[in-house]
């Protein structure tokens, strides 16, 4: 083949890769969503979230989450921080208040999500990141594996960096309903078909162990998730009195068959809606 040929083919091979993605303009919102297929990143104008002084019963997982956050805001080292345990519990609130709260404080830091089944591109997003004068909390809901799921390797570019290390201006936040990432019936079948039990979920399981700060999040009182709704009432500027809140709450509860900060929310949006304040 001659060496015009070899040009025209060499030609056509970079007409057809895509173009490398241009950084956003990270100016443009202190939030964004990372999509693929083609790459981007989403400026959020307004996130979804509450204050930071609504979220009952988990004081201590916010006081050292705040302050994790605030060290990396100011450019100080901080850990990456695994946040698992109850569901409805308010673990994504938390990392969405946390960031508000660092922005109140007058420091710079953006928030990008990043979806469980995008973390296969998490090395082209990292590599976009660190070329930035900006520091990012990447956040990653609701974070689980099952058996045969390969996702969790590329979890490694984000925890550990590989070669390149991870980028200092990038921190990581999940969420996950388990500690170690993936059911627990698994991991033990894993561990009684395998030639080398130790080893083989080892890899798995050893996934949480890279996370700096494991932070837990238990069921609620009945007097948590009453101060939950009192907390929102007084938010929002809903009135009602202390008899009908105390019955109609625990009704609510009953009827779902679980007391959490998520089922607090519910209730408390059937009540604005009732009577007729907007949230």
């Amino acid at each position: 083949m001659d060496e015009s040929a070899l040009t025209r083919i060499a030609e056509a091979l970079e007409r057809m890769s895509p173009a490398p993605m241009a950084a956003p303009d990270f100016a443009a919102a202190d939030a964004f969503v990372w999509h693929v297929a083609p790459d981007r990143l989403e400026p959020v104008a307004k996130v979804n979230r509450v204050d930071l002084s609504l979220l009952v019963g988990v004081n201590r997982s916010r006081d050292t989450l705040l302050e994790n956050t605030l060290q990396f805001a100011r450019g100080l080292p901080a850990n990456n921080a695994l946040l698992w345990g109850a569901r409805g519990m308010g673990k994504s609130s938390l990392v969405k208040a946390v960031h508000a709260e660092v922005l109140r404080q007058g420091l710079g830091l953006k928030i990008v999500e990043l979806q469980r089944e995008d973390l296969p591109s998490v090395s082209r997003l990292l590599n976009l990141l660190r070329d930035s004068g900006e520091r990012f909390l990447l956040f990653c809901d609701d974070l689980s594996f099952s058996h045969d799921d390969q996702h969790y390797k590329s979890l490694k570019a984000v925890l550990d960096g590989g070669i390149e290390g991870r980028p200092d201006n990038v921190v990581f936040y999940a969420t996950s309903n388990r500690r170690h990432l993936m059911p627990r019936d698994m991991i033990e079948n894993e561990r009684s078909s395998a030639i080398n039990p130790s080893e083989a979920v080892e890899e798995k399981v050893s996934l949480s162990d890279r996370f700096g700060l494991w932070l837990g999040f238990h069921p609620c009182s009945q007097d948590e998730y009453l101060e939950m709704i009192r907390g929102y009432c007084g938010e929002y500027g809903v009135e009602i009195d202390e008899e009908t809140l105390w019955a109609e709450a625990i009704e609510w509860q009953a009827t779902r068959g679980s007391r959490s900060g998520r089922v607090a929310w519910q209730y408390f949006i059937d009540l604005a809606g009732r009577r007729g304040v907007t949230i």
